[in-house]
């Protein structure tokens, strides 16, 4: 199998499981593309370890680790199966990049997890299993776990990081969808796909030093380490594809990057 591109996606609130706006869809058409996995290896913030820690569930469940949410979410289910043998491999190739990474058999799928894949890969037919964010990271930090990751690509695995392009939990407005292209959430977006379109991706790790309104679009930067973990995986070699998804909740930018050769020549509408 060839080389798979890597993945970033926006997984917002959890309410993008029932609320798909422009995200839901323009993934859904991205998953039509991509060759089959062996494998799909998430990356999320919903799950951080101080160190690397890998789940080796054959069966993993799917996590409603949220509260205050409408009920139909809590019966959403992701019943795609683990992937045991592929989840030790990421632990080996961990260990040779110098991370000390553990197995975790009970872990389950967080929503940063099986929400983008309800549209990605709706079947649920391809194993997942997750691999955890380290907790103390920065840019450079979070792109070198990303790196360590890389040899999984060539072995059949699509490595996604789930994160949020923006996430001020503090600013969001449920119900307002936002308003596309204003507001310092799209100048923050704009200024990542004007960088990932350059390859810049040393500038990349310094998002959040020189990037406009950058602490306001991450009060916190977990969400925005996947980013970094999918570049890092991909290369600053490889072409980006921004998948656009527009801001929902007034603040929470939902794009996508595809970094990788596009699958396909239809997948090339999917830019914005």
């Amino acid at each position: 199998m060839p080389r798979l591109p890597t993945l970033f996606v926006s997984h917002g609130s959890p309410t993008f499981a029932i609320e798909p706006g422009l995200a839901g869809p323009a993934l859904t058409a991205l998953g039509k593309t991509l060759p089959r996995p062996k494998a799909v290896l998430v990356v999320s913030p919903h799950w951080m370890t101080r160190e690397p820690r890998v789940s080796i569930s054959a069966a993993p469940q799917t996590v409603h680790d949220f509260g205050g949410f409408p009920p139909a979410l809590y019966q959403l289910q992701y019943p795609a199966p683990g992937a045991p043998a592929v989840a030790q491999r990421a632990i080996e190739v961990l260990h040779a990049a110098g991370w000390v990474a553990e197995a975790a058999p009970q872990q389950g799928l967080d929503h940063g997890a099986w929400v983008p894949l309800l549209y990605l890969l709706p079947q649920a037919d391809v194993p997942v299993f997750q691999v955890s964010l380290p907790a103390r990271l920065d840019g450079e930090r979070a792109y070198a776990f990303g790196q360590a990751l890389a040899p999984l690509a060539d072995e059949g695995v699509l490595i996604v990081g789930s994160g949020s392009l923006t996430h001020n939990l503090y600013e969001v407005r449920f119900g307002e969808p936002g308003a596309d292209g204003e507001g310092y959430a799209a100048e923050f977006a704009a200024w990542v796909a004007q960088t990932v379109a350059d390859r810049d991706h040393a500038r990349l790790q310094q998002t959040m030093v020189v990037a406009p309104h950058a602490q306001r679009a991450h009060p916190t930067a977990e969400h925005l380490w996947p980013l970094m973990v999918a570049a890092g995986a991909a290369g600053a070699q490889v072409p980006a594809t921004r998948v656009y998804g527009g801001i929902t909740h007034g603040v929470l930018a939902m794009d996508a990057y595809l970094f990788g050769a596009v699958p396909d020549a239809s997948a090339a509408t999917l830019a914005a």
